[in-house]
């Protein structure tokens, strides 16, 4: 059972009024329904390309490895604060058209080799017709990429057809999948989460301070970053670093989709992402984001000790360290940027679902048949959140480091008498 964009919004708990909540949600399934792989990232770019230009308040530029950024025209701040997000998603990429047929592509990302047995795909022509193949085998050859594979593609006589010469070197291919649909209990299921869930929440909150702007209401410099080929190695945001897309002293809020775990589920509200396994991302960026998070969302993301699960009542949000991959907040904090990260929790990661099985050994063969790609999902009420967060970032930017320190010095002033007399 699926939902109509309007009431999949209201699903979300979100008080009407505060954005366009159900355009949001139809930016959110456009976004996650196009096909895009590392280093093939052209049709995210021309739908990027397509909404600034129906903004005449923002611009668009390219940076010398294709990154996007999008700003406010005119936007010069010595300090300007960076959300970003990358374009690409795990993917095949043909690679050689083999024989009448036969191609032979590159899969750029990491999904387990379980999930490649026979199974099926759709290739999409440059001119966005679709072809269905099957996966045969793994070839010898590789690329820095990624592996490489074997293909049959199932051809047909019809009027219009695909045929083999409409087959391209760099045509895009994915998982054979069901298209985007938003269920009963808000949560959306869709080709492509990661990470162009995060991208649509950066459309989606720079909308809301478009509209802002149009009401008179001052903004500060916010700019979008979209990288490329994340999925293989951060290529994009290196390069977005050597090139210095973002001047030095940029404020630089990373967004992700992280596999979700029960400490932190889908429907658990967006995460302010303390750390990946590489890093620790800068503490009072982090600090930052976790205090406008309180604010705007009406408490600490857990009921502190002293209080009891019934009287906290804030809206959800998460506050965690999601070790399990790493971001491209990392890379920013290598190159000497404050930078961290705000994420949505992912299921079915990389499109595996029963992945926590899989890894364990002790996945259901008989039960649920060989290992099949499947849609990820996440919650519109988390994406929601986190579209909201950024607009609060947007409009108030704490200084963490300052608002701790007020705060101790503070509570020595009240609680000095305490040590006024020694033991």
């Amino acid at each position: 059972m699926t939902q109509t964009y309007a009431s999949a919004a209201n699903a979300s708990g979100t008080a009407a009024g505060q954005s366009d909540r159900s355009a949001h949600i139809r930016t959110l399934i456009d976004v996650t329904s196009i096909p895009t792989a590392a280093g093939c990232e052209h049709r995210v770019v021309g739908y990027i390309r397509d909404w600034v230009a129906r903004r005449p308040e923002l611009s668009l530029t390219t940076d010398p490895a294709g990154n996007l950024v999008v700003a406010f025209t005119g936007a010069c701040a010595s300090q300007p604060l960076f959300i970003t997000a990358h374009m690409d998603h795990p993917a095949f990429v043909i690679e050689r058209i083999v024989a009448p047929g036969v191609v032979e592509l590159s899969f750029r990302g990491g999904v387990m080799d379980i999930f490649f047995q026979n199974a099926p795909i759709t290739i999409y022509t440059r001119d966005n017709r679709i072809a269905h193949a099957t996966l045969t085998g793994e070839c010898n050859t590789r690329s820095a990429a990624g592996k490489h594979y074997l293909a049959d593609v199932h051809l047909d006589d019809e009027p219009g057809a695909v045929a083999m010469k409409d087959l391209n070197v760099g045509d895009v291919a994915t998982w054979l999948l069901d298209p985007a649909e938003v269920d009963a209990q808000g949560v959306l299921h869709t080709p492509a989460c990661d990470d162009l869930a995060a991208l649509a929440a950066a459309l989606a909150a720079m909308d809301d301070l478009v509209a802002a702007r149009r009401g008179g209401e001052q903004i500060g410099d916010v700019r979008l970053l979209f990288t490329r080929a994340e999925e293989v190695g951060f290529v994009g945001a290196i390069a977005a670093c050597k090139h210095q897309t973002m001047p030095k002293g940029s404020r630089i809020i990373a967004l992700e989709n992280s596999r979700a775990f029960s400490e932190s589920p889908v429907g658990g509200g967006p995460i302010v992402r303390v750390g990946d396994r590489l890093s620790v991302f800068t503490p009072w960026l982090t600090g930052a984001c976790a205090q406008r998070a309180e604010e705007i969302f009406g408490g600490p993301s857990a009921p502190v000790a002293s209080q009891r699960a019934g009287s906290h009542n804030s809206r959800a949000w998460q506050r965690k360290l999601m070790a399990g991959g790493a971001c491209e907040a990392s890379v920013f904090c290598t190159f000497g940027y404050d930078a961290t990260c705000l994420c949505l929790p992912l299921g079915n990661y990389h499109n595996m679902p029963h992945l926590a099985e899989l890894q364990a050994g002790t996945y259901d063969h008989a039960k649920f048949g060989p290992p099949r790609a499947a849609r990820e999902f996440i919650h519109t009420a988390d994406y929601l959140g986190l579209v909201d967060l950024l607009v609060a970032l947007a409009r108030k930017l704490p200084d963490g480091n300052t608002a701790f320190a007020a705060r101790l010095e503070r509570m020595v002033s009240e609680l000095a008498y305490l040590i006024k007399e020694p033991c």
